[in-house]
């Protein structure tokens, strides 16, 4: 049985039991949460579609940390023209562990 959740502007595809890495959640390490923008649930031969959304659907999953994701190098050169301009990012995000998928 696997689950597409959609969160932070991303599609993820979900089965119980794994950990995936999604853009930064406002929840606490060790606590539980749901997610109820559900696009398709698929139960062996039993495919649910939404429009847009599965309706009484939903994945529950435990947050395992939060953390900061590897530097990313912004360089913007200009050459003959004695101009340069660097720039690093560093993203957010929310380590979870999918714990059911509800129907």
């Amino acid at each position: 049985m696997y689950a597409v959740i959609r969160t932070g502007g991303q599609q993820f595809r979900v089965e119980q039991g794994a950990t995936l890495k999604v853009e930064k959640l406002e929840v606490d390490t060790g606590k539980k949460n749901t997610f109820k923008d559900i696009l398709m649930v698929v139960d062996d031969d039993n495919v649910e579609i939404g429009t847009p959304l599965v309706e009484k659907a939903s994945v529950e999953a435990k947050v395992i940390s939060q953390g900061k994701g590897k530097k990313i190098n912004i360089l913007k050169f200009r050459r003959r023209k004695h101009s340069m301009k660097q720039q690093g990012h560093r993203q957010l995000f929310t380590e979870i562990e999918v714990t059911k998928i509800n129907l």
